[in-house]
């Protein structure tokens, strides 16, 4: 299903047209209305005027993370303090927050694109939807709300936590979607199967979850014990929230709603645009917003994008899933790994669950890496023979993906903390 079709299945060279249009007006709005843009701007000799199509966007000045702390908290803001209907603050950093504004129009848009999501999950008025994102400044739960409610759909506010209450309510209440992150999706798969309801009872058909990378195998495995569709929602919180981009029935990429943050793919160190298909850190900048219009963000997930048309009718560009952040890459002694690597490479063994721990360390000046991974209740033994198997097994196959020798450390199903947010799965002892 397609909530707006016009806008999703334009002709690349009319939404083009749009972005150029957009994109002209958006700068010169930021330039006459956020100081931290005009120095900017004319610090490299810039004028709106300057600005003309979307090929231009490649002379504007870059945004970054930290631009946005050291304006904290409302420096990037480009209307007044009585313009601002909402404040919301990105999670899991420490000292300052990275905070984001919206206006009521703001607010219109986001709710708009976190709406061509769930649609295109095949989602309807019909649906009920348990929102399991955190409430609060973290922007999933309340973009999710929004998003649901726009469609006409019921909503359960539930946010993150309290397990069991979140399986008596999906049960009686009868939800048909979850929104969550896919770690805690997988905890709560776990807490059904130990609540004694079957899952046949559940009404469940269509989970979107996002929030933190994810991998086919844990798809696949989220799928199979909730028994459910499970999409990926993209988004971050300074450039809206959910809803920036979303997998259609196809699932062959993400499509970004490119009318309103346009993406650009650049190489992480000369910061020069690449071709379309290769993989580089991903680049949004606003179109449309009004609160906090962000010039040229660098997001630092590490991605490609493909232009053309999806099978679903779609022109929207799709994204690749992401690989990682490029501040999350692990260099192992020379070796650039990522943890989706190791995910994906647990969950193509069926011996282990999609819950582990890998924790770097350096030791004599040389980096060490163990992983810590739990093995599934029907594998587990007492049997030493057997475990030294499952983890010679698993050592191989990582030593093939990533090129290193991985210390194993099999544990009891259980063990590894379970997170009802964003998981942690690494620890760097090597930054302590």
């Amino acid at each position: 299903m397609i909530w707006n079709e016009t806008m999703e299945c334009m002709d690349r060279e009319t939404l083009r047209k749009i972005q150029s249009a957009r994109l002209k007006k958006i700068v010169d709005y930021a330039y006459h209305n956020t100081p931290f843009y005009r120095r900017k701007m004319q610090q490299m000799g810039l004028t709106p005027d300057d600005i003309e199509s979307i090929d231009d966007i490649v002379k504007l000045p870059f945004t970054t993370k930290l631009d946005l702390r050291d304006n904290y908290p409302f420096g990037l803001c480009a209307v007044p303090m009585s313009q601002i209907c909402r404040i919301h603050a990105s999670s899991g950093t420490t000292g300052r927050p990275t905070v984001v504004a919206y206006t009521r129009k703001d607010l219109r848009v986001w709710s708009e694109c976190v709406s061509r999501c769930f649609y295109a999950y095949g989602a309807s008025e019909g649906d009920i939807f348990q929102v399991s994102y955190g409430y609060g400044l973290f922007t999933g739960g309340l973009g999710a709300h929004q998003g649901a409610e726009n469609i006409g759909a019921s909503v359960i506010p539930m946010s993150s936590g309290n397990t069991a209450k979140q399986i008596q309510l999906m049960h009686d209440f009868g939800a048909t979607a979850i929104c969550c992150t896919p770690s805690y999706a997988l905890y709560l798969a776990e807490a059904i199967r130990e609540s004694g309801i079957p899952l046949e009872e559940f009404k469940l058909r269509i989970g979107a979850f996002g929030a933190e990378p994810w991998t086919e195998g844990m798809r696949a495995e989220l799928e199979e014990k909730l028994g459910i569709k499970a999409y990926d929602i993209y988004g971050l919180s300074e450039v809206a929230g959910p809803g920036v981009g979303f997998e259609c029935e196809c699932q062959k990429g993400t499509h970004l709603n490119e009318d309103h943050y346009f993406p650009e793919i650049v190489d992480p160190q000369t910061l020069e645009p690449v071709e379309p298909g290769k993989t580089g850190e991903l680049v949004f900048t606003h179109l449309t917003k009004e609160g906090m219009p962000l010039l040229r963000y660098r997001t630092k997930d590490l991605t490609a994008l493909h232009y053309e048309k999806c099978s679903c009718g779609r022109t929207l560009v799709r994204m690749d899933r992401i690989l990682g952040r490029s501040d999350d890459m692990l260099i192992i002694r020379g070796v650039n790994v990522f943890p989706s690597q190791i995910e994906s490479v647990i969950l193509e063994m069926p011996q282990f669950e999609a819950h582990y721990l890998l924790v770097v360390d350096r030791v004599n000046n040389t980096d060490t890496m163990e992983l810590q991974v739990e093995v599934r209740p029907e594998f587990y033994t007492d049997e030493i023979n057997r475990l030294l198997e499952m983890k010679k097994m698993l050592h191989g196959r990582l030593q093939s993906v990533l090129g290193l020798s991985v210390d194993v450390k099999l544990v009891e199903p259980k063990t590894i903390e379970r997170s009802t947010g964003k998981a942690q799965r690494v620890i760097d002892k090597r930054k302590l």
